[in-house]
C-alpha cells in the first residue's frame, strides 16, 4: 500500500521521530546526557562555584562533575575562571536562549492558558498588552454563556478603568506612572470609575501588594474583570491576564477563587515566555 491509499499514514510512519517517541523508559534514555543536563540545569541557578563545591552539592564525584564541566565547555555553554577557580555559564548558553526567545510569539504562547483558564473560571479569559497608554487586547477565549464580556482583538480601552491596564500600571515605575498619570485623562465611564489621581494610586497599591487587580464596574456597569500580569525575561510586566464577566457570576465571593486562577495563569505563561 502507498502513501495516498493509506487510510492512516501518520500511524505507520511518524515523521523525524521514532515510532516509539513517547517511550520514555531507561532503554531510550542517555543517562550520561540526562546526567549533563541536571548539572547543567542546576549550575544555571548556582554558578559562580568551585569544582568541589558543585560536586558536594550535587552529591557526585568531583572527576565526574570535572568530565561533564569540561565537555560543556567544549560547546562554549560553560567557562572557568582561572584567576577566581570557579565555572560559570558560557556565552553560547545564551545564544541558544535568544533562539528560544525568538520563536516565541506572546499570543502563541498564551491561547492554552487563556483556554484552560477559561474552562477552570467559566468566563471569558483576555490577553492584553500596554500600548500608548492604553490597554490593547491581543487574545480571548470566551466563555460560552449566553451573557458574556466581549474584547475582540484589536480592542483598545483606557489603562486606569481596566483590570488588565491596572495590573500593568501596579508594576510600573514611579517615574513612568508619574508621566503616565500626568499625560492620561483619567475619564469617569461609571460611578466606581477610579477617576481621581489618589485614589487610583491607592488601588495600584492594593494591586501590587495582592498580586492581581480588580475592574468593579469602572467601564461597564455590570461587569467585573480580574487580571493579573505577565513578566518577561527582564522581569518587567508586558502583558495581563484576566477573566470578565457580569457581576452576578463573578460575585464578590468568588473573587478569591477566580483571582488564584488568574495568577496562576499569568505565572504559567510567564515561565512559559522565559520569564
Amino acid at each position: 500500500m502507498n502513501a495516498r491509499n493509506d487510510p492512516n499514514p501518520t500511524a505507520r510512519k511518524s515523521r523525524g521521530r521514532p515510532r516509539d517517541w513517547h517511550d520514555k523508559t531507561a532503554q531510550n534514555t542517555i543517562k550520561s546526557l540526562d546526567r549533563a543536563m541536571e548539572v547543567f540545569e542546576f549550575f544555571s541557578e548556582s554558578q559562580g562555584k568551585a569544582l568541589s563545591t558543585l560536586a558536594g552539592d550535587l552529591g557526585q564525584s568531583p572527576a565526574t562533575i570535572y568530565r561533564i564541566l569540561v565537555t560543556l565547555e567544549g560547546r562554549g555553554l560553560v567557562e572557568f575562571d582561572q584567576i577566581e577557580q570557579v565555572w560559570h555559564i558560557g556565552p553560547r548558553a545564551y545564544v541558544i536562549g535568544t533562539r528560544f526567545l525568538k520563536r516565541t510569539s506572546l499570543v502563541e504562547r498564551a491561547r492554552p492558558f487563556l483556554r484552560r483558564l477559561m474552562e477552570d473560571t467559566g468566563e471569558t479569559a483576555n490577553l492584553g498588552i500596554e500600548q500608548s497608554g492604553q490597554v490593547l487586547f491581543v487574545s480571548q477565549v470566551e466563555t460560552n454563556a449566553s451573557i458574556r464580556a466581549f474584547f475582540p482583538p484589536g480592542t483598545l480601552s483606557p489603562l486606569h478603568s481596566s483590570g488588565i491596564g491596572k495590573a500593568l500600571m501596579a508594576q510600573m515605575e514611579e517615574p513612568r506612572l508619574e508621566k503616565l498619570l500626568t499625560a492620561m485623562p483619567l475619564e469617569q465611564f461609571t460611578e466606581f470609575t477610579l477617576a481621581d489621581p489618589a485614589a487610583l494610586r491607592a488601588d495600584l497599591a492594593d494591586t501590587r501588594q495582592r498580586g492581581y487587580s480588580i475592574d468593579g464596574e469602572e467601564r461597564n456597569l455590570g461587569m467585573r474583570c480580574i487580571a493579573a500580569p505577565v513578566f518577561d525575561i527582564n522581569g518587567e510586566a508586558v502583558a495581563g491576564i484576566s477573566v470578565s464577566g457580569p457581576t452576578s457570576r463573578v460575585a464578590p465571593n468568588q473573587i478569591a477563587a477566580f483571582s488564584q486562577a488568574v495568577m496562576a495563569a499569568a505565572k504559567d505563561l510567564t515561565a512559559a515566555i522565559g520569564g
